[in-house]
């Protein structure tokens, strides 16, 4: 059973188990942001500070979404 449906360059979830996995990931990027933003003195230091978090989380998001789509 797939998890997501691809939608232009989206992936949208169709089951419970991609929906928690976008609860997840949003919840771990949430988290990242305020610890991250608690010791920043600037936009740019938060900027740059949640940039790898950020970028690593989605890639991984978007690597097992895009596994996990209906095949057409």
């Amino acid at each position: 059973m797939p998890w997501f449906r691809k939608t232009g360059i989206i992936f949208i979830p169709i089951s419970f188990f991609g929906v928690l996995l976008y609860l997840l990931t949003l919840a771990f990027c949430v988290n990242v942001f305020i610890t991250i933003d608690r010791n920043s003195h600037s936009v740019s230091d938060t900027l740059y500070g949640i940039f790898p978090f950020f970028t690593g989380a989605f890639t991984i998001l978007f690597w097992i979404a895009s596994n996990a789509c209906e095949k057409k």
